[in-house]
């Protein structure tokens, strides 16, 4: 999800967009409930709708799946990850105050927190915490191998339940890649490559703060790219009001102003999770892209949360 200039190889890092038209062009029906979930994502937000009336708090399952002992990483480094997600999605993140003035008003609290699950689909008790023996090298986002036991991967558990997390070797220079609300359930969630999962570990600067993660779940939150996926054009839109448009993604740490698209004086925001910038350098959601996600939550997410309704 992050990449540095000074390494081209990463720069197909996140593979969400990629995942998204092949299940556009392969999965029947997954068109139809996308542009449903947009329509209704469109008129909850027309109508106001911008947040939820309660914190909602989602079930994490991690499946490690590892080749190499290096792999196989501890808990600590997953739990790590989740004090990432819940700082990020909270909005208590130290490095928020960065964020240039004239766009501070604008960072945003989601409402959502993540905790490793306590009890598994058959109601016994567990870490959250799976772990699997492969014999593949690594995994790509073309097949979704990692999502099964029978291509080498592990089971997801229930998706209506939980946010399923798998933590691996990914092939390609990728760090990660989500699947968008509305597409199947046997492979809804996110994987991670395990060197951009968490702060301690095998994570590896400029990937070792936890932003792949965070970046990851705002696209299953329902959030595109920042720039829109139009390449390096201005013709790109990432659905949310409150974002500037830009020339393509962002990466390594950019000085502010960083001016695109005649989007001047204040230019990019670059530092906003869903650009590709270092783990360093993105700190913010914005309250438009809170929004969209808590439409998420009360529309094809509702499932993970029960009771929570949207309000003005």
């Amino acid at each position: 999800m992050t990449v540095s200039r000074d390494e081209p190889v990463l720069r197909t890092r996140c593979a969400t967009m990629p995942v998204h038209r092949r299940l556009l062009d392969t999965r029947e029906g997954y068109a139809t409930a996308a542009a449903e979930i947009e329509n209704f994502t469109f008129h909850q937000c027309r109508r106001g709708r911008s947040r939820l009336d309660q914190v909602v708090r989602i079930p994490v399952v991690a499946h490690v799946v590892w080749r190499e002992e290096t792999e196989n990483i501890g808990d600590e480094q997953v739990r790590s990850q989740l004090a990432v997600l819940n700082a990020d999605f909270r909005c208590h993140n130290e490095d928020v105050a960065g964020v240039p003035e004239v766009w501070r008003p604008m960072a945003a609290d989601a409402g959502v927190e993540f905790f490793l699950a306590s009890t598994d689909p058959a109601g016994a008790p567990t870490t959250g915490i799976t772990r699997t023996r492969t014999t593949v090298t690594a995994f790509t986002p073309e097949d979704d191998a990692v999502k099964a036991a029978a291509t080498g991967g592990a089971d997801p558990w229930p998706a209506q339940r939980y946010l399923n997390m798998w933590v691996c070797q990914l092939a390609g220079g990728v760090l990660g890649y989500a699947q968008f609300p509305g597409g199947p359930a046997a492979t809804d969630g996110v994987v991670l490559l395990h060197s951009a999962f968490g702060t301690t570990g095998t994570a590896v600067a400029p990937f070792d703060g936890g932003r792949t993660c965070t970046h990851e779940v705002g696209h299953w939150l329902n959030l595109r790219h920042i720039w829109g996926d139009d390449g390096d054009g201005c013709g790109g839109d990432d659905l949310v009001a409150d974002t500037p448009n830009q020339a393509g993604p962002n990466y390594g740490r950019p000085t502010w102003p960083r001016v695109t698209c005649d989007n001047g004086p204040d230019g990019d925001m670059f530092m906003n999770f869903m650009d590709y910038t270092d783990d360093a350098a993105m700190v913010m959601f914005t309250a438009g892209q809170v929004a969209r996600m808590a439409t998420t939550l009360a529309g094809p997410r509702s499932s993970l949360a029960v009771g929570a309704r949207l309000t003005g």
